[in-house]
Order: C-alpha cells, then sequence, then structure tokens
C-alpha cells in the first residue's frame, strides 16, 4: 500500500492538483464571498488525477496499475485515499486562514458604509465548524457518486465527474447557501459551537462510513473489468 501510494503521489497527481489544494483555501479572504463554494473546486482536481493528465494526454494510469502486481482493491483503496488527503488538506488550510478571514471580515464591517454589503451568503464565519461539517459530508456523497461510476468500466470519467460536480453543487448550494434562509431554519447561522463540534464529530464518522461504502462498491466493479 506504501508503494502505491507512493506511486499515486509523485506519478498520478499532477502539480496543477496541489496548486489548487493550496490556491483554493484562499476564497475564505474574500469578503462576501459564499464559503462553502470554495469545497466545489476540489473536485476540479478528480479528472485530473483520473486521467492522469500530461498535456491533455491519457497516460492509462489505471491499466498500468492493474499490471503490477498489487489487488486490483489495493489500487481503488490508494485512489480513495488520495482523494481524501486532498480533502483533508484543504479543510485544514481553510481551518488554518480562518482566523485571519475573521479579522479581516471584522475590520472590513467596522469601516464600512454600509455592512450589509459585505455579509456572506449562507453559512458564514460564526458557523464555520458546522461549515466544515457539511463539506465533509459532501465530500463522501461526491466520492460515492464517483468512485463506482468510474471503476464500473474503468474509463467513464466524463461521466462520472459530470454527475460528481453536479450532485455537489446542488448538496452544497442547499446546505451551506440556501438552509439558512428556509422560514424556521435561520438558527443554523448561529449554533452554539458546542453543538457544531458535536455535528463535526458525527460528520466525519459518517464520512468514514461512507467512504468504507465507497471502497467495497468500486472495488467489486473494478474486480468485473476486463482489461
Amino acid at each position: 500500500m506504501k508503494a502505491l501510494l507512493y506511486k499515486e503521489l509523485r506519478l498520478a497527481m499532477h502539480p496543477i492538483c496541489y496548486v489548487f489544494i493550496a490556491m483554493f483555501p484562499l476564497m475564505i479572504l474574500i469578503p462576501a464571498y459564499p464559503i462553502g463554494i470554495g469545497f466545489i473546486y476540489i473536485l476540479t482536481c478528480y479528472p485530473i488525477l483520473f486521467l492522469g493528465a500530461n498535456k491533455g494526454q491519457q497516460s492509462n494510469d489505471l491499466l498500468y496499475s492493474v499490471l503490477l502486481p498489487v489487488r486490483k482493491k489495493d489500487i481503488v483503496l490508494a485512489r480513495i485515499i488520495t482523494v481524501i488527503l486532498m480533502q483533508v488538506t484543504y479543510i485544514l488550510l481553510l481551518t488554518a486562514l480562518y482566523p485571519l478571514a475573521r479579522v479581516i471580515n471584522e475590520v472590513i464591517i467596522q469601516n464600512a458604509k454600509d455592512p450589509e454589503k459585505y455579509f456572506i451568503p449562507g453559512l458564514g464565519l460564526n458557523s464555520f465548524v458546522l461549515l466544515l461539517a457539511f463539506g465533509i459530508i459532501g465530500y463522501a456523497v461526491a466520492d460515492l457518486i464517483f468512485f463506482p461510476i468510474y471503476y464500473k468500466k474503468g474509463k467513464s470519467i466524463v461521466m462520472s465527474s459530470l454527475f460528481t460536480i453536479i450532485g455537489f453543487v446542488l448538496y452544497i448550494g442547499i446546505f451551506t447557501i440556501v438552509l439558512p434562509y428556509i422560514p424556521g431554519l435561520e438558527f443554523f447561522n448561529n449554533l452554539h459551537i458546542g453543538i457544531q463540534f458535536a455535528i463535526l464529530a458525527g460528520a466525519i464518522i459518517l464520512s468514514f462510513l461512507l467512504h468504507l461504502l465507497v471502497y467495497k462498491i468500486s472495488s467489486k466493479r473494478l474486480a468485473k473489468v476486463d482489461f
């Protein structure tokens, strides 16, 4: 497994993926920008990673991997772990920038003639932990869509990416932007921090269980693919 992960990070991962992961967390520093939207951009790394992009040409990474003396299910597991590492890195960088985002937001609001102009749509900085919980679950759901579709034939990159991004956009839009505006649910933007952390803990557990399901379904599908 260690060798497979090394291959994923050194060969399969295109350098632009690392740029995206480092760059998109900075969007939390943009005043009045919906924080939940930033989660979407990590999904743009999926087609780059799975295509093994090299000047737009497919590198046949999956075929190369199955020819190695490793189990097919380990190939799937290595790719799932790689994707999770991308997601976790994004979340950690986003969290590291959160204090600076609060300072910038407070300074702008205190000095703005029209503070409402800089209001963050949906779940804002006061609900950052809850936002992370929704993002973590969203990534697990996205993987549950992407991996089984891709590994059914081992080449359905367009359809898997399309359905994943559409599904995630709908999910993140509803749960991080629309949710606080639904009558009776305004309290989501001011939940007690203890409750937010409890939801976050539940989200991590749910994400782990969903990724086990992703691994089980995807490995079974790849095992049936005839290369």
